[in-house]
Formats: C-alpha cells, sequence, structure tokens
C-alpha cells in the first residue's frame, strides 16, 4: 500500500517526481459552486517556487498551474478537481553519480521499495510540496472565515532578523545550511472543529506539518514549553495554541514547525542546485497543509454537527 493522500472528507493526492515531466494533486471531496480559477491558485505558488532570491534554489520553475477537471465555467462541480505543474528546469544530470546522498532519502526509498526514481531525491522532494500548496489553495475557498498566516522566526538558531542575510551569507560560502523555526497563526476558528481521541485536531495539524519535507519538531501553543511551567501556570488559555481536548477553542491557534538544514550541500559533496536553508520557502507550505486539515475538519464538524 502506498500512502500517497491526506485528509478523511476533503482529501487530496499529490504525483510526480521532481524530475519528471510534471507534478500534481488531485483534490477530492472539494463542495460545488465555489469560484476556481488558475488565477486564484498561483499567487499561492508564486510565494514557495524557487528562484525568488539569492537565498533559494537557483531552479528555474515559473510553477505555473492549469486546472484539467473538477472546475466548469469557473465553479468547482463537487467532482475531482485535478491540477498540473510543468517541470520546466528539470536537470536529472545532476544525479546520475550520486547513488546515496548524507542525510536523504535514497537508501531507505531503497529499501523499501527496491527501486526509485534517483533524479533530485523523486517523491521525497521537496519540489513536491508545490502541489500541496495549490491543493492547499482550493482549501482555503471552504474556510474563507479563516486567516492563516506563516513566517520564519527564527534562522540558524538566531531569532535575530538583523543577522539572518549574514549568517545565509556565510552558511553558502562554506557550502552548508541552515535549518529555520516557522511560526502560523490562525484567527478565525469557532470553537468546536475537531474530535476527541483519534481525530484532535491538534493531532491532525502535527501530522500534516510532520509530513512536509525537512520538518523535525512541531509545537502547538506552549509546546515543550509548557512541560517547565507549573499546572496553575498552564492553565491560561493562551498556552494552549487554541485547542483543548483536541477541539478549537475559538482562540488563534499557533503552530511553529522545525526545519532541519538543507541536507543537501556541497560541504558533503552534494551537487545540483539546492536551498541554503529550505525552511524559507516552507511558510507557503505549512500554511498549505494548515488550510487543508481545516477545510477537512470544518466538513467532518458540519456532517456529524450540522
Amino acid at each position: 500500500m502506498s500512502v500517497n493522500s491526506f485528509g478523511r472528507v476533503f482529501r487530496f493526492t499529490t504525483w510526480g517526481e521532481s524530475h519528471g515531466p510534471a507534478i500534481g494533486v488531485v483534490v477530492d471531496g472539494c463542495p460545488p459552486g465555489l469560484a476556481l480559477g488558475e488565477a486564484d491558485i498561483q499567487p499561492w505558488l508564486d510565494r514557495r517556487r524557487p528562484g525568488l532570491s539569492r537565498h533559494s534554489s537557483p531552479r528555474a520553475e515559473p510553477d505555473r498551474v492549469r486546472i484539467l477537471s473538477g472546475v466548469y465555467e469557473g465553479r468547482t462541480t463537487g467532482t475531482p478537481i485535478s491540477l498540473i505543474i510543468d517541470n520546466v528546469d528539470a536537470r536529472p544530470g545532476d544525479y546520475a553519480a550520486l547513488p546515496h546522498r548524507a542525510g536523504h532519502a535514497d537508501r531507505t526509498y531503497d529499501a523499501k521499495y527496491g527501486r526509485r526514481d534517483p533524479r533530485g531525491g523523486g517523491r521525497a522532494s521537496a519540489r513536491e510540496t508545490a502541489a500541496r500548496v495549490a491543493a492547499g489553495a482550493v482549501a482555503r475557498l471552504v474556510i474563507p472565515e479563516v486567516t492563516i498566516a506563516a513566517e520564519p522566526v527564527e534562522i540558524g538558531g538566531s531569532a535575530d532578523r538583523s543577522a539572518w542575510e549574514a549568517l545565509l551569507d556565510q552558511a553558502r560560502e562554506a557550502g552548508s545550511s541552515l535549518g529555520a523555526v516557522i511560526e502560523c497563526t490562525v484567527t478565525g476558528v469557532p470553537a468546536g472543529w475537531g474530535a476527541p481521541v483519534y481525530a484532535k485536531l491538534d493531532a491532525e495539524i502535527a501530522a500534516a506539518a510532520m509530513s512536509v519535507n525537512a520538518v523535525k519538531g512541531v509545537e502547538i501553543g506552549a509546546g515543550f514549553g509548557a512541560a517547565r511551567l507549573r499546572g496553575e501556570d498552564n492553565a491560561d488559555p493562551a498556552t494552549a495554541g487554541g485547542i483543548l481536548g483536541g477541539i478549537s477553542t475559538g482562540e488563534p491557534i499557533v503552530l511553529r514547525v522545525a526545519f532541519k538544514p538543507t541536507s543537501s550541500v556541497s560541504a558533503l559533496g552534494v551537487s545540483g542546485r539546492h536551498d541554503p536553508c529550505v525552511g524559507l520557502r516552507g511558510a507557503p507550505v505549512v500554511e498549505a497543509m494548515m488550510a487543508l486539515v481545516l477545510a477537512d475538519q470544518k466538513l467532518l464538524h458540519r456532517a456529524q454537527c450540522g
């Protein structure tokens, strides 16, 4: 069984490889009648695409999305929405002499499947996240009452924004890379979304965030800091991150996601075009996964509670 789908009612399945002809996503369960065109999706992809600054991969991908199905005369039909993004600047030859790269999924993919697409990591590449961002744009239409905003709050271990530029330059010059922490704040979620025990809202959010390439840690609300508080101090609703008992409280939801340093670094002999800090382009991906979870949870709540 190959698990390439996420969600219950609002469900999406991504497909494609980093250096294949295209990547894409099929979104199923979207309600009918929502206004949707390619122009509604493209701005979110533009925030994630490479080549936007000297601190991102120079791979020149315009990430132009096309809608193949599920939309008629500018409105969703309730049938599967298929989105495709062509790969126009693939260079598979860059990876021909790199059978098992340190810190990558090469060895584990071989162990599981016995064969794999070696071109830039195939399905394990962060290129796959463009399809998630496209799906997230559709999810946002289901939850217009919700505002989602994510940004880096720490790079290379420093929360001092004025130091980030120099840290990134130093890492690039040394053939190295840096990690990052992305903070995502969500407002407008009403009380009641989520479910107790096996479909807790915080568990769904954590699973979504941990599924993103290079993510190694997730905190909601006070997170690990809650373990260092006394009970009376941790009872403040602000420390809960907008979720109690697996169900939203109506307060802002606060999520922090830790991205490891980019594994592809010349210091380890890995060539190719890579980000010195993959977390810099992680914010729109975190936002997309949050939107996808919340759209699914809204529809689940409506199905049970009306």
